[in-house]
């Protein structure tokens, strides 16, 4: 018995840091945050360097209203006004998007685009 109450406080650290290890590892590279914007093609700018051919530079919202400005680049140039639901993950940044309609936001961002 005496053994283990000797070893208990390193397999506590071991177990803390192994907890501390998968969080970060969900955080930035499983966690995906959903985040909503409104194409708006004056605030995109065109690239050369890389294999998609434009990049945008936009307002957009968590579920909540949150606001977080994103940098997303494309292949084509998105139609104005439209409504975008975007994957968001920490490392990749945008990872994936597709087009909604105003009705299918969340209340939250209807009323920032509600202006």
């Amino acid at each position: 018995m005496e053994y283990i109450k000797e070893k208990l406080p390193v397999i506590m650290v071991v177990i803390v840091f192994l907890l501390l290890c998968a969080a970060t590892y969900y955080y930035l590279f499983i966690g995906k945050t959903i985040y909503f914007t409104q194409i708006d093609n004056t605030k995109i700018k065109e690239i050369t360097n890389s294999d998609m051919s434009y990049e945008y530079t936009l307002d957009c919202y968590k579920e909540n209203g949150k606001k977080k400005i994103l940098k997303f680049k494309t292949s084509r140039e998105l139609k104005e006004a439209a409504f975008l639901k975007m994957e968001y993950m920490e490392i990749t940044g945008v990872h994936s998007w597709e087009e909604v309609q105003f009705d299918e936001l969340p209340k939250k961002v209807q009323e920032k685009y509600n202006k």
